[in-house]
């Protein structure tokens, strides 16, 4: 479904995506973990045309994204849903409009006509919100938990073939972060959609990847399973591993103090 062929990218001379070769199964769950600063959210945003490789290509469903036409670039972003790192939901829009906006421009312009408030409503159901009672909020009223679970509902309201998830987690606390990975795991199992998941949480990963890729110093440093990833004596594979379980227990003391 998601192929990257020796993507480059560099920014401000700073190379930043030095060859990154992969292929995403239809389906598939992956995640991408790593490092800050390795270049997680720049292959991501290259999925959907966000930003464009200095060379290389990236192919959608078979297309190039970057050899498309405008229609088909069109056609390509209906496929695909992106849940943003910070939600990115607009401050002067309530829930129903925020949510209607991963609809079609003639449809997100009619979010409370009873067809579109229905589509509005059952995708703020499947990520545990209950319409009725924040269809007519403001993003500044709602808890950071529901503001990510909003932003979801805007990604899956159009039924994309495909999910990208840039670090769904960050900024929640333990509880809240646990709630968005067992519905990343849910909206996977019922939609069969082919889901990329950058994040930091090695954890997560763990629960919701078939494969999990390592992003390191602008090149791919593994790619396997997470019962491989676990296994692995790589020394650069160990120690992101080690590291993400240092981060947690402190995460865990701090919860108990």
């Amino acid at each position: 479904m998601i192929e990257y062929r020796d993507v480059h990218k560099a920014f401000d001379d700073t190379p930043v995506l030095e060859g990154v070769s992969l292929t995403i199964e239809t389906g598939e769950c992956l995640s991408i973990v790593g490092p800050s600063g390795t270049g997680k959210s720049v292959l991501l945003k290259m999925t959907n045309g966000l930003l464009e490789p200095d060379q290389g290509d990236v192919f959608v469903d078979g297309e190039s994204v970057f050899r498309a036409t405008r229609r088909q670039l069109e056609r390509i972003r209906r496929k695909v849903g992106y849940v943003f790192q910070n939600a990115a939901l607009f401050d002067s829009m309530t829930v129903c409009q925020n949510v209607s906006q991963g609809l079609p421009d003639d449809e997100a312009r009619r979010c409370h006509s009873p067809p579109v408030l229905a589509k509005v409503c059952a995708a703020l159901d499947a990520v545990n919100l209950e319409p009725s009672e924040i269809l007519d909020e403001l993003p500044a009223a709602l808890s950071g938990g529901m503001r990510k679970r909003v932003g979801l509902a805007r990604a899956i309201i159009g039924r994309p073939e495909i999910l990208l998830y840039d670090e769904p987690s960050t900024g929640l606390d333990p509880v809240n972060s646990a709630v968005i990975t067992l519905l990343i795991k849910d909206i996977q199992r019922r939609m069969q959609v082919t889901s990329v998941v950058v994040t930091h949480d090695i954890q997560q990963a763990f629960e919701i990847s078939a494969r999990i890729a390592l992003l390191q110093h602008g090149k791919l440093h593994f790619v396997g399973t997470p019962d491989a990833f676990r296994a692995s004596h790589d020394p650069a594979v160990q120690a992101f591993a080690n590291r993400q379980s240092a981060a947690a227990r402190a995460a865990d003391i701090m919860e108990v103090s």
